[in-house]
């Protein structure tokens, strides 16, 4: 099993220490000041009022946890409910006032399980895992959020450093996370641990695994101190490599080759075996449409999975007589239930009038140039910070002042683009023949 690395000072980046509970951390981060990264307990201010982030790991939510972020969306908000591309829930149009009285809400639905730590719970994983014939990661995610919320180092962890745990088939390994691990083999009887985006990763105990991420994140944390970089991506090339080196000196064997995945594939809306998918025009849901999901929830199981692609997923078991019933009422209350769907691979960012940074009204615009569904997602963006947008190949519309900018992205690679100035038909037109 990886073990701390060893430093001549002492150092903060131990596993254990306090608990779940009460959450102490263990001295501040150098970083800490200029982490704007909105939580639950840290709201950021918006056009259309402050906005909640609240991390669900893994996506998994409880139908009673659902019900309570219902509760919280139509006391303190505006009611509706906004999957990110992290698989967490925004709350906007919150009144300034309500953080205490919406942390409370939150701790007693289990959703807030360390005040310290509620913006550093941010793992992704596989939503399809254990439910389609792949490994389960469950077990990973519950010890991976206790050993996080355990460790006093990990309460400095920047909002946007991101865990991933993937089932083997590649869908969130592609999203680039800071630590990532991969069940390797049809059981998931051993893990592979990657480092940010590096192409070669570690092979660990499959019992071990998430005291290895946390140990990892840990040493990320110590390689940090001088460039007060937020996640791997942004440290010098140099310590990066010494990073790896180190992790990789601690592991049991020696690096293996495996690239990472260059772009993610994300259930298609329908039928997975026995559970149901469903994904969320926009990321945008409607009190009706939430309930009617954790409706449907409670009578299949009582569990749903957001996923880091705006969707969410029933995972049943839905007998089979009754899941092309199931989809159809899921289907008419607006959602996207069949990959053939027009809305299928469009996403958006807020816009205007919630973002005072947004130059148009992206969701709107995104909304009018629907057509038939393309072989490429096309994130629209009200300005050049591309809030959410996909990873992989994408067609990119960002707002500028000159008009939509359109081009296709494949990774770190960007074709040409083309602007269109003040004319919706040839906009439309100019972004479905882009993701044709």
């Amino acid at each position: 099993m990886l073990a701390a690395m060893p430093d001549s000072a002492p150092s903060p980046l131990s596993a254990g220490g306090a608990s779940p509970r009460d959450g102490g951390a263990a001295g501040a981060s150098p970083r800490a000041g200029g982490d704007a990264c909105p939580g639950t307990l840290r709201l950021h201010r918006a056009d259309d009022g402050a906005l909640a982030r609240v991390r669900i790991p893994g996506g998994v939510l409880s139908a009673d946890q659902a019900e309570a972020l219902l509760t919280a969306a139509a006391r303190f908000g505006d009611g509706e409910l906004h999957l990110t591309s992290r698989g967490n829930v925004q709350l906007r149009g919150l009144g300034t006032e309500c953080g205490g009285e919406l942390a409370a809400l939150l701790t007693d639905a289990g959703l807030l399980p360390s005040a310290a730590h509620e913006r550093a719970r941010n793992i992704v994983a596989s939503p399809l895992a254990g439910l389609d014939g792949s490994p389960s990661v469950g077990r990973w995610l519950t010890e991976l959020d206790h050993l996080v919320c355990s460790s006093p180092a990990a309460a400095t962890l920047s909002g946007r450093f991101l865990f991933a745990l993937d089932d083997g088939r590649g869908d969130v390994d592609a999203l680039g996370a800071d630590v990532t691990l991969i069940a390797e083999g049809p059981s998931g009887a051993a893990a592979l641990l990657r480092i940010g985006v590096a192409d070669e990763v570690f092979r660990v105990p499959a019992a071990d695994a998430p005291r290895a991420a946390l140990l990892a994140a840990e040493e990320f944390l110590r390689a940090a101190r001088e460039s007060g970089a937020w996640r791997v991506k942004d440290l010098p090339e140099d310590v990066r490599a010494k990073l790896v080196g180190s992790i990789g000196s601690a592991a049991p064997g020696p690096a293996v080759p495996r690239p990472r995945p260059r772009t993610a594939t994300p259930p298609a809306p329908g039928l997975h075996g026995a559970a149901l998918t469903a994904d969320v025009p926009l990321g945008r849901l409607t009190p009706a449409q939430w309930r009617l999901l954790t409706d449907t929830a409670r009578r299949y199981g009582g569990e749903l999975r957001l996923t880091p692609w705006r969707g969410i997923v029933i995972p049943g078991p839905v007998p089979q007589p009754e899941a092309a019933d199931a989809l159809r009422t899921l289907s008419e209350s607006g959602l996207i239930t069949a990959p053939d769907s027009p809305w299928t691979g469009v996403g958006a960012c807020i816009g205007h009038p919630g973002c005072a940074k947004s130059l148009s009204d992206v969701r709107a615009e995104a909304g009018a140039a629907v057509g038939p569904p393309g072989r490429l997602p096309v994130y629209w963006s009200g300005c050049e910070r591309r809030c959410g947008h996909p990873h992989g190949e994408w067609i990119d519309v960002v707002v500028t002042p000159d008009g939509h900018r359109i081009s296709h992205v494949r990774g770190e690679r960007r074709d040409l683009p083309t602007t269109v100035r003040n004319d919706p038909a040839r906009l439309a037109a100019t972004v479905a023949e882009a993701r044709a």
